[in-house]
C-alpha cells in the first residue's frame, strides 16, 4: 500500500491567497474528491503537488517519506491529467498509445479497449471533445504512476463515457490513489470513496451532499 500525505499547501497570487491551509491524505483504494467554488483553487492545488506550479508552503510525503516536485516527476509517482488537452492534434490516436507505453501488454489494454478501438484510425483533431477526454483519462489511468491526479475527468463526457469512466476508476483503486475535482458532483460522489470541500482558502472534509450545502458549494435545490 502506498500513502501520499499532503500538509498545509499555501498559495496566494499577488495580495489573494487562494489557498491558505489545505491537508489530506490519499493511500492505495483511496478515490479522493476535491470540491470547491470556480475559482478556490482546486486546479491549483493539482498542479502544486504535481510541481507544475511553485506553492508558497508544501509539505509532501509518500509512505512516511517527504518528497520535492522533482522527484515526483522523475521517481513516476504522480500522473496528471490537467484540464487542458495534451496530445498533439496531428497524430493519430492508434499512433498516441506507443509514445506512452513500451510494453505490448500496455498498448493492447489501451487500444483494445472497446470506446478507444472505435477511434483508433482518427486523428487527435478530429475527436468530439467527449472522445478525447475519455481517451487522455484512459491514457493517464494506464500509467504504473500508484497516484492519480484527475482535474475534470467527466468534463464534455458523453453519459455512456462517463460510465465507463466511473468502471474503470473502481478497477483502478486497489492498486492506485486518485485525487479527482470535478463541478460534476454527482458523478463525482458516485466515484469517491472520501470527500474534502475546500472553502475559503481551507479544506474541510465532508461525508454527504448535504454537507456541501452546509458549506455553501452547493444550494438547497440540489437536493
Amino acid at each position: 500500500m502506498a500513502i501520499l500525505d499532503l500538509y498545509n499547501a499555501t498559495k496566494s497570487f499577488g495580495s489573494k491567497e487562494i489557498l491558505k491551509e489545505v491537508s489530506f491524505s490519499c493511500k492505495t483504494g483511496d478515490i479522493l474528491g476535491v470540491f470547491g467554488k470556480n475559482g478556490c483553487g482546486k486546479s491549483t492545488l493539482l498542479k502544486l503537488i504535481f510541481g507544475t506550479l511553485k506553492a508558497d508552503r508544501l509539505e509532501l510525503s509518500i509512505n512516511g517519506v517527504s518528497v520535492s516536485s522533482e522527484e515526483i516527476i522523475l521517481k513516476q509517482q504522480i500522473a496528471y491529467l490537467p484540464q487542458s488537452s495534451f496530445i498533439p492534434k496531428h497524430v493519430r490516436v492508434r499512433d498516441v498509445i506507443p509514445m506512452y507505453f513500451y510494453t505490448q501488454e500496455k498498448q493492447d489494454a489501451v487500444f483494445y479497449n472497446p470506446s478507444i478501438a472505435k477511434i483508433a484510425a482518427k486523428r487527435v483533431g478530429d475527436l468530439s471533445l467527449g472522445e478525447l477526454r475519455y481517451f487522455e483519462v484512459i491514457l493517464i489511468g494506464n500509467l504504473d504512476h500508484p497516484f492519480l491526479l484527475l482535474d475534470e475527468p467527466f468534463s464534455m463526457i458523453e453519459p455512456l463515457h462517463k460510465e465507463e469512466i466511473k468502471l474503470f476508476l473502481e478497477r483502478l483503486k486497489p492498486t492506485k490513489g486518485i485525487i479527482l475535482t470535478d463541478h460534476y458532483f454527482d458523478d463525482v460522489l458516485q466515484t469517491t470513496t472520501k470527500n474534502i470541500v475546500i472553502s475559503e482558502g481551507k479544506s474541510i472534509e465532508i461525508h454527504s451532499k448535504e454537507e456541501l450545502i452546509t458549506h455553501r458549494y452547493l444550494s438547497q435545490n440540489h437536493l
